[in-house]
């Protein structure tokens, strides 16, 4: 897989003065930062994720997501150990989930909950990252012009999207933007993860589904479940159990590709072409125009 060039050379700096490292295994999957699992002199194993290029409160704002998601939504999330810099420290918890329905099951009920907690405006009080570049969160009270504007049309501003699309494909992602209250529900501003894909979904030591690397805002619910279901990798058993507790307005598949468009955007914007995501905008937007 891609990744963001983080120069993610392990460093005995990544790691607060009061612990002792005897190991260190570099982890696979990131795609903003380098992990690694890392063995201390106190017996625990932990977690690291870093980097020398992580901007000035990287990592501050995603332990605000984290914090968020857990203390106002109920979802899991590692214990915190350390907060750097340049770096973040967590609990290891299993490489592993266990691709059972009982995972999966427990999985959606975590994130329904998560999505039943509501607000009055959809966006957060400060702008967040995803990835390596800034998650626009700023207010609105309209949900559509809040994805259309801080999730969607934010992109086309960014260097790789604007050399892989030309004035037509503008003009076409700004007219779809306009007819989203034809295209999508109204939903309330609920809070959200906001990187919902499978692999930020890892398992505890009893095998309970908790959730990592959070860019929290309110907004749909359903911009976390286009993503899961678009990227991959999660069975019917969790859209099944999720949608049991969150009745669907209408065929909630169809909406999930177009809902998806902020996460192709988002890969435009850091890598250029890759996984065939400017074909795939293209044609969503074709698709529903």
């Amino acid at each position: 897989m891609q990744t963001i060039d983080h120069e993610g050379e392990w460093a005995p700096s990544l790691l607060p003065e009061d612990m002792t490292v005897v190991g260190t295994e570099p982890l696979t999957g990131g795609m903003a930062n380098a992990a690694w699992r890392v063995t201390l002199a106190d017996g625990r194993t932990v977690v690291v994720k870093g980097g020398r290029n992580n901007p000035d409160g990287f990592f501050d704002l995603e332990v605000e997501s984290l914090q968020a998601v857990r203390e106002i939504g109920g979802l899991p999330t590692p214990e915190l150990f350390h907060i750097g810099p340049k770096s973040l420290v967590m609990a290891a918890l299993k490489s592993e989930i266990p691709d059972s329905p009982q995972f999966w099951e427990a999985a959606a009920r975590a994130v329904a909950g998560l999505h039943d907690h509501t607000g009055p405006r959809y966006g957060w009080h400060r702008d967040g990252m995803l990835g390596r570049l800034v998650q626009e969160n700023a207010w609105d009270d309209d949900g559509f012009r809040f994805f259309a504007e801080r999730r969607v049309l934010r992109y086309l501003r960014e260097p790789k999207v604007e050399e892989a699309f030309d004035a037509a494909d503008r003009i076409a992602l700004e007219r779809l933007c306009a007819r989203l209250p034809e295209l999508v529900p109204e939903a309330p501003a609920a809070l959200t993860h906001g990187d919902l894909w499978r692999s930020n979904i890892i398992a505890s030591l009893d095998d309970s589904p908790v959730f990592i690397d959070p860019s929290v805002s309110y907004t749909w619910p359903e911009v976390d479940i286009s993503m899961l279901f678009c990227t991959g990798g999660v069975p019917d058993t969790f859209f099944d159990a999720y949608y049991e507790l969150r009745p669907p307005v209408g065929d909630w598949r169809e909406r999930m590709d177009l809902l998806n468009l902020r996460e192709l955007l988002c890969i435009v914007a850091h890598f250029g072409d890759s996984w065939d995501a400017v074909s795939r905008i293209r044609a969503i937007v074709k698709r529903f125009s």
